[in-house]
């Protein structure tokens, strides 16, 4: 775990990512509580207000009778990016990110 917080520091990382790399064990979900507390990881808030932009995201990328369907989080994650003018998105989901466009770009 240490190796990888240590990496993450260097990265745009939201929460929800992080405990999706961790083990599955107690200790390890500790560590990642440890290092979001730390400060490490500045979360990305969204207001009402934005709601709007995720449910036109969802609403552009719903693709019928296709498990590519946009769910909330990646509504979130992409919106959140474009948003904060970041480039890259840290994803184990690559199925799904592969088809998402950050102002036009991958």
């Amino acid at each position: 775990m240490n190796a990888l917080v240590s990496n993450l520091r260097e990265l745009n990382l939201y929460p929800s990512l992080l405990f999706d790399l961790v083990g599955d064990t107690r200790s390890e979900m500790e560590a990642a509580w440890k290092f979001v507390r730390s400060g490490a990881i500045v979360l990305g808030a969204i207001e009402d207000a934005e709601l709007t932009h995720l449910h036109g995201l969802m609403s552009r990328y719903w693709d019928w009778g296709t498990d590519r369907n946009m769910d909330f989080a990646d509504a979130t994650l992409v919106y959140l990016a474009k948003r904060e003018s970041l480039s890259v998105i840290l994803t184990v989901d690559h199925a799904d990110f592969a088809t998402y466009r950050i102002e036009g770009k991958r």
